[in-house]
C-alpha cells in the first residue's frame, strides 16, 4: 500500500473536511460517466431503497442521526454508494411520495493511507466531498474528533466501512472493527449533553458483485499468466470456449500450492523461519483444500512475525488487528514526529532517517502480502463453486504475485468481465435504545460496544445471505 515511501518524512497531516456543494453537484453529474469509463460495472440496482429515503426524510426533519455501515469487498464500493445516494434514493423518493431535499449525500470516513498510494488528489477530492480521514492501527484523536463531530452535527448522515478495509470477497465478511459502534454511542452522548432528542441509528448496507456473463475465458487467461509467472507449465488445451470450473479448479489449486511452496522456501531459507511441516504432512492425506488453508495460515503467521519482530510488536489478535498495528508501526518510522522541521536536521540525521524509512517500508511488505488473505478460507470456491467466487480467488492470487513482483496497484486490477451490483439496505439498528446500558458504567460501555458490533456483523452477514 505504501510502496515507494523510502524517505523519512514529517508526520502525516490531518486532512480536514472542507465540503464544497459545487464539487458535489459536479460529481453527481459526472458519476454515471465515470462508472462507465473507469469500471466494468454496467448496472447498479438496490433493494429497500424506500427505507433509506425515509431515513433521509427523518434526518432532514431533525428526528434522527444515522450512519451507513457498508460492506467493503472492492475499491469500487464508494462509487456504487455514490450512485445509490445521488441517483436511486431521489428516484425512489419521488416514486414513493417521500419529500426529501437534494442533494442526497453522506459524510464519510476513509483511510488516511489512501492518498499515499492513490495520489494526493484523492485526499483533496475526499476532503471537498465532506470526507474525514482516520489513521488505522492507533488512536487517531484528530480523526476521531472530526468523525464524532460530523456524526452529531454534520450537514449529512455518515458512511463508513466497519470492516476497515477491502477483503476482495463478496460473500465473506472480515470481523468488524468496534469503531463504528463507539462513534454511534459518542453521538448519542453528544446529543444528550446538548439537550437534543434525535435518535441515533446504524444502517447496515450490503453490496454484492456478479458477472453479467461468466468470464471463464478471461479467468483462464489470467491463470495462464500466473502459472507462467510462478514457473508452472501452462495448459495449452484450455481456451475460452472450453474452459469450465471443472477444468480450471485443479489449476487454481495447483497454482495456490506452487505459490505457497515458493513462499515457504523463501521464508525458511532467507529468514530462517520454521513452518509446521509435521502438521502439513498429516493433512496431506486428506483434502487438498484443507492443506492449502493450513499452509496459508502458517505462512501468514510467519510473514507477520518477521515484521512484528522488527517493530518489537507482540503477535496477538486477529489478522486484521495485527496488520493494522504493523501498518501504524511502519508509519511511525517513516512519518517521524522528530522530523517536523526537516531543515533543522543534519545531513547524517536525514540519511539515517531515510535508512530507517526504507527498512520499515520493506518490513511492511510482508504485512501487505498477508492483508489480501485475511478473510480467505481454503474452501471458498469449493463450498459454492460460482464464477464470482472463482474470479475473486484468482484475483487475490494475482494480487499476491504482483506484490511479490513489486508492481501491484489496487486501482489497476484487471477487469475480467462486465459486472452488475446489488445493494441491499438493511433494517436500521438503534444505538439510542442501548445507550442507557452504555452510560451506566465503564464495563457496561465496553459490553454495549461489543454487543452492538456483534449484532451489526450478524445483520450484515444476513444481507450477504439474502443477496446470494
Amino acid at each position: 500500500m505504501t510502496t515507494g515511501i523510502y524517505q523519512a518524512q514529517p508526520p502525516l497531516e490531518f486532512i480536514p473536511p472542507r465540503f464544497n456543494p459545487l464539487l458535489l453537484q459536479l460529481s453527481h453529474l459526472l458519476l454515471p460517466s465515470l462508472i462507465n469509463w473507469k469500471t466494468a460495472i454496467t448496472q447498479i440496482e438496490a433493494d429497500n431503497v424506500e427505507i433509506l429515503a425515509d431515513l433521509y426524510r427523518q434526518f432532514q426533519d431533525g428526528k434522527i442521526r444515522f450512519l451507513l455501515a457498508f460492506r467493503h469487498p472492492k475499491t469500487e464500493d464508494p462509487i456504487c454508494l455514490g450512485y445509490l445516494l445521488s441517483q436511486l434514493v431521489p428516484k425512489v423518493a419521488r416514486e414513493q411520495g417521500i419529500k426529501i431535499q437534494t442533494p442526497i449525500h453522506a459524510h464519510f470516513i476513509y483511510d488516511r493511507g489512501i492518498p499515499l498510494w492513490a495520489g494526493k488528489h484523492i485526499g483533496w477530492l475526499a476532503s471537498y466531498l465532506g470526507g474525514t480521514p482516520i489513521q488505522r492501527g492507533k488512536a487517531d484523536w484528530n480523526g476521531l474528533r472530526s468523525a464524532r463531530d460530523l456524526f452529531a452535527n454534520g450537514t449529512f448522515p455518515m458512511a463508513a466501512a466497519p470492516e476497515g478495509a477491502t477483503n476482495g470477497l463478496s460473500e465473506i465478511m472480515s470481523p468488524l472493527e468496534p469503531g463504528i459502534a463507539q462513534l454511534g454511542f459518542w453521538c448519542a452522548e453528544d446529543l444528550q449533553k446538548a439537550g437534543r432528542t434525535e435518535q441515533v441509528l446504524i444502517v447496515p448496507v450490503g453490496l454484492k458483485y456478479s458477472y453479467v456473463a461468466a468470464p471463464w475465458n478471461a479467468i483462464a487467461q489470467l491463470l495462464s499468466e500466473l502459472e507462467a509467472a510462478s514457473g508452472l507449465p501452462i495448459n495449452p488445451s484450455e481456451n475460452g470456449n472450453s474452459a469450465t470450473i471443472e477444468s480450471l479448479y485443479p489449476r487454481l489449486l495447483t497454482l495456490a500450492e506452487r505459490l505457497l511452496t515458493l513462499m515457504e522456501d523463501f521464508y525458511k531459507r532467507f529468514y530462517h523461519q520454521k513452518l509446521p511441516e509435521a502438521m502439513i504432512a498429516d493433512l496431506e492425506r486428506g483434502d487438498r483444500n484443507e492443506v492449502v488453508k493450513a499452509r496459508l495460515q502458517a505462512l501468514m503467521h510467519v510473514a507477520l512475525q518477521i515484521s512484528e519482530q522488527y517493530f518489537d510488536l507482540s503477535p496477538k489478535g486477529a489478522w486484521n488487528d495485527r496488520c493494522r498495528r504493523l501498518e501504524q508501526a511502519g508509519w511511525n518510522y517513516i512519518f517521524r514526529e522528530d522530523f517536523k522541521d526537516l531543515k533543522s536536521l543534519s545531513p547524517i540525521e536525514r540519511a539515517l532517517g531515510d535508512r530507517v524509512a526504507e527498512e520499515a517500508n520493506r518490513r511492511m511488505w510482508h504485512m501487505r502480502l498477508v492483508e489480501s488473505f485475511v478473510a480467505v478460507s481454503g474452501s471458498y470456491v469449493k463450498d459454492k463453486p460460482t464464477v464470482e467466487r472463482f474470479a475473486e480467488t484468482t484475483l487475490l492470487l494475482r494480487d499476491m504475485v504482483k506484490k511479490i513482483q513489486g508492481n501491484n496497484d489496487p486501482l489497476r486490477r484487471p477487469q475480467l468481465g462486465k459486472q452488475k451490483v446489488k445493494i441491499t439496505i438493511g433494517e436500521p439498528i438503534s444505538i439510542s435504545e442501548r445507550f442507557p446500558t452504555y452510560k451506566a458504567n465503564r464495563a457496561g460501555a465496553k459490553q454495549a460496544v461489543t454487543d452492538f458490533t456483534n449484532d451489526l456483523q450478524k445483520a450484515m452477514e444476513g444481507l450477504i445471505a439474502k443477496e446470494g
